[in-house]
């Protein structure tokens, strides 16, 4: 492929990599908006609501680092139309659900479409543009479409859901994702690695085992026997030791133990985990606040809660230049900082508060999200070797990913354990606490001699 410049032929090889992957994180960040909606229409509570948005995320993160070397090994093309056609049909099934646990399946099942889809996107046009101008152009433009995905999603969720109702957005996944299907034939290259690792079947089932287990204790802990929650949490525990030793003993671990020897790395990841863990958790917790406790209509919400993505895309640009010239260590310590001041403010006046003090929370959170995401990624990629930049990538998404998993789990645990104001006020600070942790240990451990170009096609808030 001509990579001179980018021509009409280019474009279109970028919308049909990136396309079916883009539609996915629309409907994760629209479908916060539909769970006040859902838990109408179908019942389930605050925890029906947490399982939602928590079914995708387990089976998301559990499969992601496998389906690397699937679509490395089989063809990144191939397993591209696998995730599209899984993630279209699951959302066909979300849309039909007449029952929440079928709702869960079916999200669970969707997650699992988004797993396959999201490294091949990005493998598929590294090897498309090996000239590397053009392919940092077309690794930008994959964080833009990510980052936009963030405002897009909320505003699409609430005008679907006042509109035509939540199943809309499933149903509108179906179309977008057949277009993404049938652009692949046309306009992407098939590439693979004849080298490539073979799939660590244990590793794989104890990372859905132990993620699953965990997640069940802090939706489901406070309402269950005693006994049962020990019961699962000993599971937990246990599956994350078996999978410890599972990864020591194969050939060709799914996730190498000897990463986590680099302190850099750590920092890093700790980072990842604690900014989603507390900027997701605010989304479950807003969205039920401003429409139950405010009256707001699910797109007034969407609205209200714009200022964050906007702040957050329109700060990107200045954080790339200064975390060139300081590193990474106090963009992200500072910007940790800010988001628990954002999450502090929250719960301080409360969500019926003055709409301006908490649209100044919102804007905290987003300049806070823009200074750690990206530097977070930079000191990932610069605390391996190169040739391991792929698998610190994906490590990375999936600190993202639990994060995302156990701060929904455990703010809306807070929050609905409560109740009310006061259960908003208390998750948001639980978040916020979670944050500063991260902000001292980025201080502490975040520093690097040599500081990797952001990689902005490694993850994204």
């Amino acid at each position: 492929m001509d990579t001179k410049r980018f021509n009409l032929a280019t474009v279109l090889t970028l919308i049909a990599a990136y396309l079916g992957l883009f539609v996915g994180l629309i409907d994760a960040n629209a479908i916060n908006l539909a769970l006040p909606a859902i838990r109408d229409d179908l019942g389930g509570g605050i925890s029906g609501a947490q399982w939602t948005i928590d079914a995708y995320n387990v089976t998301f993160a559990a499969v992601l680092l496998t389906a690397g070397s699937l679509g490395d090994k089989f063809g990144r093309r191939t397993l591209l139309r696998v995730g599209l056609v899984t993630f279209i049909a699951a959302s066909l099934a979300c849309a039909l659900a007449p029952s929440l646990p079928l709702l869960l399946a079916a999200r669970a099942v969707q997650g699992i479409g988004a797993a396959v889809m999201l490294p091949q996107g990005l493998a598929i046009t590294a090897a498309a543009f090996p000239d590397p101008v053009e392919r940092g152009r077309a690794t930008a433009a994959w964080a833009m479409a990510a980052a936009m995905s963030t405002a897009i999603g909320p505003i699409l969720g609430g005008v679907l859901t006042d509109s035509l109702g939540w199943r809309y957005i499933f149903w509108l996944n179906a179309p977008v994702g057949v277009l993404a299907l049938l652009m692949s034939y046309r306009y992407l290259p098939e590439s693979r690695d004849p080298d490539a690792a073979s799939f660590d079947i244990p590793g794989q089932t104890l990372t859905m085992l132990g993620l699953s287990a965990l997640t069940i204790v802090f939706v489901e802990g406070r309402t269950m026997p005693p006994a049962w929650t020990v019961a699962l949490a000993v599971t937990a525990v246990a599956g994350v030791a078996a999978f410890r030793w599972s990864q020591r003993r194969v050939l060709h671990p799914m996730l190498p133990l000897d990463l986590f020897r680099s302190s850099r790395l750590n920092a890093a990841l700790l980072a990842t985990f604690t900014m989603t863990f507390g900027i997701y958790g605010l989304l479950l917790v807003n969205s039920f606040a401003f429409q139950q406790q405010r009256g707001a209509s699910a797109l007034a919400t969407a609205l209200w809660f714009l200022p964050m993505p906007v702040t957050y895309l329109m700060f990107i640009p200045a954080v790339n230049a200064l975390a060139h010239r300081t590193g990474p260590r106090l963009p992200i310590s500072g910007g940790l900082a800010m988001m628990a001041s954002g999450m502090a403010l929250y719960a301080a006046v409360g969500p019926q508060a003055d709409v301006w003090l908490i649209e100044l929370s919102f804007v905290l959170a987003g300049a806070g999200l823009a200074l750690t995401t990206g530097p977070a990624v930079g000191l990932a990629m610069s605390a391996v070797p190169v040739q391991r930049a792929g698998l610190a990538s994906g490590v990375v998404n999936l600190a993202r990913l639990v994060g995302i998993t156990v701060g929904v789990a455990v703010l809306g645990s807070a929050m609905a354990a409560i109740g009310g104001a006061d259960g908003a006020r208390v998750a948001t600070m639980i978040g916020g606490v979670a944050q500063l942790i991260g902000a001292a240990v980025a201080l502490r451990w975040a520093r690097s001699e040599e500081f990797a170009p952001m990689q902005k096609e490694a993850c994204h808030a």
